[in-house]
Parts: C-alpha cells; sequence; structure tokens
C-alpha cells in the first residue's frame, strides 16, 4: 500500500486564542472586519439553535444543525465577492446567513411553507441540495459557463467528508481539473458522513491530497479557525479568478450534533470525543483571539448577543403558524409558460383539494 500524504492544516489562531506563527496568509483585517465575524459566529449558532428547538417543537420538518462548524462557514464566505456563485448542500445556515438570505427563508425551506431556494439566486446562491454531492456537478457547470461568457466570478461548491465517496463528486473535481473552471471545492470535513467515521471513507491520508490526483492544489486548514478559513478562501479565490483554475480546500471541523434532527449520534459516537472537540469550540477561540489582540470589548459582547437575540427572535416569529403555499405553485415554475398537460394536472389537484376541503 502507498504511502499516506499527510498535510499540516492551516493556522491562524491556535486553541487557546493566541496568534500562531503561520505567516503565508495574511490576517491583518481591520478591526470592524474582525468584530463583525465574532458577530454572525454568534448569530449563526443562535438561530441553529432556534431552529433545533422549533423542529423539536413540530413548526419544522426536519433540520440539520451547524453547530461547530459556523468558523468555516462564516470564514469562508466573507472572503467572496457578492458576486460569487456558491452552490450548498443542506447545513450551510452560516454561508447563508453572510450571504443575506433571510431566518424567514430559511424557516420557510425547512417547514416546507416555501420552494427550497426560491429567491436566492438574487443572491448568488443555489438552493439547498438534499442529494448528496450532486450540486459539485452544477457548480462546476455553473463555473464552466461563467468562464466562457468571460465573467469575473468565482464558483464555490460547499460538501461534506462523506460526499467526497460519491462518484458526483468524482466528475466534478475531474471535470473542474479538465476544464480549467473557476471553482473551489470547500470540503467541510466534520469527521462524520451520518454515522460513517471520515477514517473509513478516506485511505490518502486526508481529502486535501486527493486533489493532486485530479490536478489541482489541495489545502488543509483549520476548520474551527474563522481567520485561517477566510485567508485560505481569499487565496484560493484569487488564484481561480487569475485563471488558475481549481482548487480543493478540506475545512477541518466537528458536527457536534446530530447528522439531522432525526438521528442519533450516541448511538454510534463515542462521548470522549465529543468532549475532546467541545474543547475546540470555534466561538470561544476566536473570541480569545480577539482579547489578545485588543479587538475585544464588552460592547461588542453585548453587540453580538443583542444581533443573536433579534435573529433568533425574527427565526421564531416568521416560521411558527406560517400559513401553508397553493399546491397549485409547483406547476408554475417547471416551465417559463406551463404546458396544456400541467394546466391539467394542476386544475385536476385543485378541484380534488376543494372536494376535500368541502367533506
Amino acid at each position: 500500500m502507498a504511502d499516506a500524504v499527510a498535510l499540516e492544516p492551516v493556522q491562524l489562531v491556535a486553541p487557546d486564542g493566541a496568534p500562531t506563527a503561520e505567516r503565508r496568509y495574511r490576517r491583518d483585517l481591520p478591526p470592524e472586519t474582525l468584530s463583525w465575524l465574532y458577530e454572525m459566529m454568534v448569530a449563526t449558532r443562535a438561530v441553529d439553535d432556534e431552529f433545533t428547538n422549533l423542529q423539536r417543537q413540530g413548526e419544522l420538518a426536519l433540520y440539520a444543525s451547524c453547530r461547530g462548524q459556523e468558523a468555516a462557514q462564516i470564514g469562508a464566505t466573507a472572503a467572496l465577492r457578492k458576486t460569487d456563485w456558491l452552490f450548498p448542500q443542506y447545513r450551510e445556515l452560516g454561508v447563508f446567513l453572510v450571504r443575506g438570505i433571510t431566518v424567514a427563508q430559511m424557516g420557510a425551506v425547512w417547514r416546507g411553507s416555501w420552494h427550497g431556494g426560491l429567491g436566492f439566486t438574487a443572491r448568488h446562491c443555489a438552493p439547498i441540495s438534499i442529494p448528496i454531492g450532486t450540486q459539485q456537478l452544477h457548480a462546476v457547470g455553473a463555473a464552466m459557463a461563467a468562464q466562457r461568457l468571460g465573467e469575473d466570478s468565482v464558483t464555490v461548491g460547499f460538501l461534506g467528508d462523506g460526499a467526497t465517496s460519491e462518484g458526483d463528486v468524482h466528475e466534478a473535481l475531474n471535470m473542474a481539473a479538465v476544464f480549467g473552471a473557476p471553482c473551489v471545492f470547500f470540503v467541510q470535513n466534520n469527521h462524520w458522513a451520518i454515522s460513517v467515521p471520515v477514517q473509513q471513507q478516506v485511505a490518502g491520508g486526508s481529502i486535501a491530497a486527493r486533489a493532486a490526483g485530479y490536478g489541482m492544489p489541495g489545502i488543509q486548514v483549520d476548520g474551527n479557525d474563522v481567520l485561517a478559513c477566510y485567508a485560505v478562501m481569499d487565496s484560493a479565490a484569487a488564484q481561480v479568478r487569475g485563471g488558475g483554475g481549481p482548487v480543493l480546500i478540506e475545512a477541518l471541523t466537528y458536527r457536534m450534533g446530530p447528522h439531522t434532527t432525526s438521528d442519533d449520534p450516541a448511538r454510534y459516537r463515542n462521548p470522549a470525543e465529543l468532549a475532546r472537540w467541545a474543547d475546540l469550540d470555534p466561538i470561544e477561540r476566536y473570541r480569545r483571539y480577539l482579547e489578545h489582540t485588543g479587538v475585544w470589548t464588552p460592547r461588542l459582547a453585548e453587540r453580538a448577543e443583542a444581533h443573536a437575540t433579534r435573529l433568533s427572535a425574527e427565526a421564531r416569529n416568521t416560521t411558527v403558524g406560517a400559513p401553508d403555499p397553493d399546491p397549485g405553485e409547483l406547476f408554475d415554475s417547471v416551465y417559463h409558460d406551463i404546458t396544456p398537460e400541467l394546466a391539467a394536472q394542476r386544475d385536476q389537484l385543485r378541484t380534488e383539494l376543494a372536494r376535500g376541503a368541502g367533506q
């Protein structure tokens, strides 16, 4: 067996919050940006908790928590332009909030009272993708289209470690490399693909090491370090935007909660492992860094808490008791102009629903 390729993850903030000796990547962000990153991490976790509670109370059909992955999502997305296209999976609450998707929109998606993704494209963001890995092919297609149109944009495909075991992801990586597509693949390695640990999926030492086989750079970053995720994505996006071809980033993080609200991780996960990662909490680590650098103030803490409280209340107020959509809307967005066959099916559905309501 060939030797595994081990990579050293980029880290700008040590677990104790102290700046590291890393000098390859920039960390000289202005104080207002450093503060904003903290606010967004706190807000993401608060809204994440609220959505989990709403699902437990029967207000959401399902929810996939991003608890523990805030630094990876917010750092990476904050480094991008608003015109760069994002192709998420389903756990990217932090990505959506940074990009300007509202909590009301997200609540409606998970409640099933609004088409998943309607309005997302206005923020250069594709709809949530529940099938594992398929959105990576969409990301590459969009990147190739931008390339041919001469647009100065980067496309980012977000995926988890489990998705890298899918054939669709292999095809996407290969196609992006062959055609030099302006695409970044951002893998959030949270160590669990539902109940399968990452060591049972990857035999090459790391997911980032696989990039060499496709002919693209592979970078491993500490996914619990928001500044490192920002810096690595900023560097990768600049390379891709400059015509350097695709880049694969593996962010090492951890899924603190269940795979979704229908999962019980206690059945397959060691509590000691969970405790180790809890000590590496990305929000607490970053707070300590802000203290080290003199950016932290009581006012920042108050502002972050107020923002988180407001968004959580908005999530609850716009989700609880939200009206059901008109089922007939399902037929309106299939084609630009509805076909006679679909119009007949829509009318038949509405007739049957009206008959049922009258009984």
